[in-house]
Formats: C-alpha cells, sequence, structure tokens
C-alpha cells in the first residue's frame, strides 16, 4: 500500500504528469502497476528523484535544467582550488565526461550529452538495495550485503554515470562491510561495521577532515574517524558530522554561516579538522539534518514531563536565509526552535532541504517554515515562512497510523509517503545481527588468514545443530576470499541463496533445509522477550523487535512517542487459549504446528486476531494456512468416514 503527496518544483514530466511546473499545494499521485511497487523510500535530490521499492529495487526519474539541453560542452577551470564553485557549470545529468585534462592549477572537461529522457530508469545493482543517498552531484547505493555503490562526477570522473563499488577501494580488508551511508553535496561518506567512518569526493570545504589544500578532493575512501555511531549532512551541504558512541559530537567542513555550531567565537570558514561541538542541548541527538547554510537537530529529552511537554525538540544553527531556521536570526550555536502554536503535539518525522524545512507531528500535522520560491512548502503561495506554519493536507488514506508517514525534503521540492515497509525484514534483521561483533562469539580464518566472527548460537541451529558441520563451513572459509566469506555468512544467516547463488551452491547441503526459522529466533532472542500480553491471568512473553515485524498493530505503539508503550496489553479475550497459542506460534515461525486441529469456530476467531493485530500477512499468510490446513483435515476426515462406510458394507 502506498500514498505519495507531492509539492514544489516539478521537474519531471513523466513523475508528475499533466501538473504545471509549480505545484504550490500538496497533491496526490500514483504509480502505475501501483500494487507491484511498495514504497520503502523517496530520495529528492538536485539531479533526481530515486524510489526505493520493498523488493530492493529502484527507479531513477533525472531531473531536466538547462545544463542537460546541452550536446557537447568543452569547460576550463582556471585556478582550481579558488573556484571549485565552477564545478556546477558541468551537466551532470545524463551526461558522459570523454575527456579530461587536469594540471596542478586547472581542469578541463569535454562532455558529451545524450538526449534528456524524463522516462524512468532502473538503477543496474545486482545486488538487492538497502538504502539510497543523493547529493548535489552523486548518487549512493548501499545493498543488503553492505556494499556501497556510488556515481557521479565527484566520484567517477572517467564516467560520472556508472556506478562503481567504493567498498571494494577500502585499503583494509576487513573493513568493507559497510552499514549506513550518507550523501553530502558533493562527498559521500560511509560507515562500516567497525564504526569506522570513511569519506569519498571532493573535500573543497575540508568536509572530508582534512586541509583542503593539501587535499582538495580524494577517489578512494579515505579514514575520518574510528569509534563511530552516526553520521549527519545533507545533499547541498559542505559539512558534515559525526556522533560517537558516547554521545559527543564532531563537525568539519564549511563553516562560513556558523553552521556546526561552534558559537561565535570560532567564526572560521572552513574548519579543516574534525572539531568537538562543545555547546549542544541536553539530551539525546536523533537526527541531525543539514541545509545549504544550515543545521537543524532533533533532540530527545527522557527527563522531560512528556504530559505537559513534547519528549522531543528541534534545534537549529547557522545562516537564517530564507527564514530557513524557523526564527528572526542567524545564529552560531544551536538553540531551540519554537513550535507555541503545537506544543501539544510530538515530532515524528523532519526532513531539511536546501532552504526549507518540513516537520510532521504525532497529532497528524504538517509543518513548515523556510524558503519557498517553488511551493516546496505546500502553503499555496511562494512566500518564504518565517514562524513555522501548519500546512492543509488532504485527507490523508492511513491517518490513524500516522507513524509511518515519512518526508523528503529536495532542493525546490517536497514528499510526504506512507511507507510502513521502512523497518527491516527478519532477513535484513539477521543480516544485520551478523555485523554486530560485540555479539560473535565465534571465529573463522578466510584464504588469507583474515578474521570472519560468527555466533556459535545461530550456526548452532542452522547447521542442524552438527559439529561436523561447522568444520565442514570453516574448511569451505578457508578456501574464500574476504567477501566471498561474509556473503557465505549472511546466506547461512538469512538464508537467502540469492546474495550469491554459486557459493550457495557450496553450502546448501550443511544448511538446516527444514528452515525452522522458529527455533532460530526463539533463541537468539531468548533474553530479549521485553513485551508481555496478559489474558485471563496467565503471561504471554514475546520479543519487541518480533511483533514489530509481524504486526502493524505493535509497530505503531512501539515505534511511536506518543501511544502506550508500556510492557503490557491486558486481557485480549477475543481469541481462545487455542486460538491464541496459533497466534503465538505463527508470530515466531510463519508456521502451524502440525497436530493442531482447525475448526470453523478457529478460523473465525483468528480471522477477528488478525485484524486487531493488524497483522504483517507474509506469504503465505496466517488465514490461508488455516483455510488449507482446514480443508485438508475435512478431506481427511471425509476419506476415512467413506473407509469406515466401505468396511461396513463389505
Amino acid at each position: 500500500m502506498n500514498e505519495i503527496l507531492f509539492f514544489g518544483l516539478n521537474e519531471n514530466p513523466k513523475l508528475i504528469k499533466n501538473k504545471p511546473n509549480k505545484i504550490i499545494k500538496p497533491i496526490q499521485f500514483k504509480f502505475e502497476n501501483e500494487n507491484e511497487k511498495q514504497i520503502k523510500q523517496i530520495l529528492s535530490g538536485n539531479i533526481s528523484t530515486i524510489f526505493l521499492f520493498k523488493n530492493g529495487k529502484a527507479i531513477e526519474y533525472l531531473k531536466e535544467d538547462e545544463k542537460s539541453k546541452l550536446s557537447k560542452n568543452e569547460i576550463k577551470i582556471e585556478n582550481l582550488n579558488q573556484n571549485e564553485n565552477q564545478l556546477d557549470q558541468i551537466p551532470t545529468i545524463n551526461s558522459q565526461i570523454i575527456s579530461l585534462v587536469e594540471d596542478d592549477k586547472s581542469i578541463k572537461y569535454l562532455i558529451d550529452k545524450k538526449e534528456y529522457s524524463p522516462d524512468p530508469e532502473k538503477i543496474q545493482i545486482e545486488e538487492n538495495i538497502q538504502k539510497v543517498t543523493i547529493g548535489s552531484q552523486n548518487v549512493a547505493i548501499l545493498t543488503i550485503e553492505g556494499n556501497l555503490f556510488a556515481k557521479g562526477i565527484d566520484i567517477n570522473p572517467n564516467n560520472s554515470n556508472e556506478f562503481i563499488n567504493i567498498s571494494s577501494l577500502i585499503e583494509d580488508k576487513n573493513d568493507r562491510i559497510i552499514q549506513d551511508i550518507v550523501s553530502g553535496a558533493n562527498s559521500i561518506y560511509l560507515l562500516t561495521s567497525n564504526q569506522n567512518v570513511y569519506g569519498i569526493g571532493l573535500n573543497n570545504n575540508s568536509q572530508l577532515g582534512f586541509d583542503y589544500q593539501i587535499l582538495p578532493k580524494t577517489e578512494k575512501p579515505i579514514l575520518m574517524m574510528k569509534n563511530v555511531s552516526k553520521i549527519f549532512s545533507g545533499n547541498s551541504s559542505y559539512f558534515v558530522f559525526l556522533l560517537n558512541s558516547n554521545q559527543e559530537l564532531f563537525g568539519c567542513g564549511d563553516n562560513g554561516y556558523g553552521q556546526l555550531g561552534l558559537g561565535e567565537s570560532r567564526n572560521e570558514i572552513e574548519i579543516n579538522k574534525l572539531t568537538k561541538i562543545q555547546n549542544i542541548p541536553k539530551g539525546k541527538i536523533i537526527d541531525i539534518q543539514c541545509g545549504y547554510w544550515h543545521s537543524i537537530m532533533l533532540i530527545e529529552n527522557e527527563n522531560e514531563n512528556e504530559n505537559e511537554n513534547p519528549k522531543r525538540k528541534l534545534y537549529s544553527c547557522g545562516h537564517n536565509g530564507f527564514n530557513g531556521l524557523g526564527k528572526n536570526e542567524d545564529t552560531y550555536e544551536f538553540t531551540e526552535i519554537k513550535l507555541s502554536l503545537f506544543k501539544d503535539d510530538n515530532i515524528l518525522d523532519f526532513s531539511v532541504g536546501s532552504y526549507h524545512t518540513l516537520i510532521l507531528t504525532s497529532n497528524s500535522k504538517l509543518i513548515g517554515f523556510g524558503g519557498n520560491s517553488y511551493g516546496q512548502l505546500g502553503t499555496g503561495d511562494t512566500e518564504y515562512q518565517l514562524i513555522p506554519i501548519q500546512i492543509e493536507l488532504p485527507k490523508l488514506r492511513f491517518n490513524e497510523d500516522i507513524s509511518n508517514y515519512h518526508i523528503s525534503c529536495g532542493e525546490n521540492n517536497s514528499f510526504l509517503y506512507y511507507s510502513s515497509l521502512s523497518f527491516s525484514n527478519l532477513e535484513e534483521d539477521l543480516i544485520k545481527l551478523f555485523r554486530r561483533k560485540e555479539f560473535c562469539d565465534s571465529s573463522f580464518k578466510t584464504e588469507n588468514g583474515e578474521i570472519i566472527e560468527a555466533h556459535k548460537l545461530i550456526l548452532k541451529y542452522r547447521l542442524n545443530q552438527n559439529q561436523n558441520q561447522i568444520e565442514k563451513l570453516q574448511e569451505i572459509i578457508s578456501k574464500k576470499s574476504i567477501k566471498e566469506s561474509n556473503q557465505i555468512f549472511e546466506m547461512i544467516y538469512s538464508n537467502n541463496s540469492k546474495i550469491n547463488p554459486k557459493l550457495y551452491s557450496e553450502i546448501k547441503e550443511i544448511i538446516n533445509s527444514n528452515e525452522k526459522i522458529e527455533e532460530t529466533m526463539k533463541r537468539i532472542y531468548l533474553n530479549e522477550k521485553d513485551f508481555i500480553i496478559e489474558r485471563k491471568e496467565k503471561q504471554y512473553k514475546f520479543p519487541k523487535l518480533i511483533l514489530i515485524m509481524r504486526s502493524e498493530l505493535y509497530r505503531g505503539m512501539f515505534l511511536s512517542v506518543t501511544k502506550d508503550t508500556s510492557n503490557k496489553v491486558t486481557d485480549y479475550s477475543e481469541l481462545s487459549n487455542k486460538s491464541f497459542q496459533i497466534f503465538e506460534y505463527w508470530i515466531y515461525s510463519n508456521q502451524i504446528k502440525d497436530e493442531i486441529q482447525i475448526t470453523q469456530e478457529i478460523i473465525n476467531e483468528i480471522q477477528i486476531g488478525i485484524d486487531y493485530f493488524q497483522l504483517n500477512q507474509t506469504n503465505p499468510n496466517l488465514f490461508d494456512l488455516l483455510i488449507k490446513k482446514f480443508n485438508n483435515q475435512n478431506y481427511i476426515q471425509n476419506q476415512n468416514q467413506k473407509k469406515e462406510k466401505n468396511c461396513l458394507i463389505f
């Protein structure tokens, strides 16, 4: 199920059809064959708009501008270090650089332009896509397997339209599994499973943490910082923030307007090394989103009285051009954005474009402020908004599930879209668990002597609890590269042969062929049964993680800061004990026990339960399994009755 609202500059006639260039109020639109395209993520960048779907595939709509109308062009930039901004002259949409001449002082590009096409293009990546980011001049793709593919003038100057594997360029072969990616305007930042951050692309404002005069750019990932938990930047930003595991915040890059929040005493134009941000608001940093010359931070304060004030607040710093700070003056430190008209609301999601910001609240309100030249705030006009203002929305299809709506702000337009699929499925969660090294307790050596760590518990149940199978696995790994070994473990964890079918053929005999997911899940999360359902004075314990994956009801409950998140739901008595036990077993295994006898009464009760719990029905779904089992039991019963009758006649 999808719902997508768009407003702002309509830069591709095939995306929003039969509409004006400026759309100043939110409008709804649908894809063709909508049922086949379940949205997971929408990214609106400066060069294209990308839609990522649940199936791990993505399509890209290129934007048309004056540069894209050129057929051929030769551009020479003199005084390279002082004139990096002239790179904006280079057409990057649907273009290919066919020659490149560079010396210490100048750079010359000869561009071969293809004819612009508004038709969507499939992103040609063989692996399933987990996340997409877009910068001013780049597109980055993170796959479920942990590889980073990227394209753009700053990443691959010889062919800016071709995706290249960035993770393979990291010198440390043991640090090539990518966990997260973030795009800046002309740079890409990648966080590895070892909690290291690398940067690649332009360093014209020292946004990679090195003096731009010494290192103006890099075409290979360069290590920026270790022990990092999150990266924050923006698709038009020439600066970056890094958050470590101790909630300490560091920043570097363009600070010409105070957008790093270092205070008035640090008013240097460029911060050429990662510098600790001292005066940050109290509380947990949830997110930081960056515009061209400003930053907005979302803070969650556990100590506030939730009944009186929102737990989450926004803080901004930098230049207030186009009223982008949500206040009436520039600030060099993060100071609160006053949402006085919406004090009873809590912030579910927010997004920052180059000069505008949108906020989604728990009461289904969309709030906006900042630049609005193209109607990107959706206010019905093109006036800048200094004070945060509520934006009128059409009736939302899934308004009762507002926590699953998301905002994506581009340079001059905005999307509000529904995606109940934005949280990872079981396969992705198990692969992520593999990458959490702190839980690993088993080591394997590759052909080059590199070490891969895994979980004994998972291997035990994936390999039929057989020590001989584990020894066979060690023998296989000892003959494989680090990349192949990682893929093998990911296939064992997730039981997904598509990661590398050729390698899977080598290990399929040792993997548990019965796919007893319930056994693995019960043991992996044995100590994480952190939610209790009470029924008729009996307690049933569940892990929240599994409930989030299976039930829309619990997903909304646990992931919305405004709904009841207590540890108990008391006495849901619509289901009999037998029906509830069927429900419990299916939650873990997506199966029904063979010995269970299905009656029409049970089917009716389960149907009520499916509606109540809003079950995320996988294939096969619970109701279909019940009907199939019920029909089979009736068929067998009828056959037995016929046999008995024939025997009596005989």
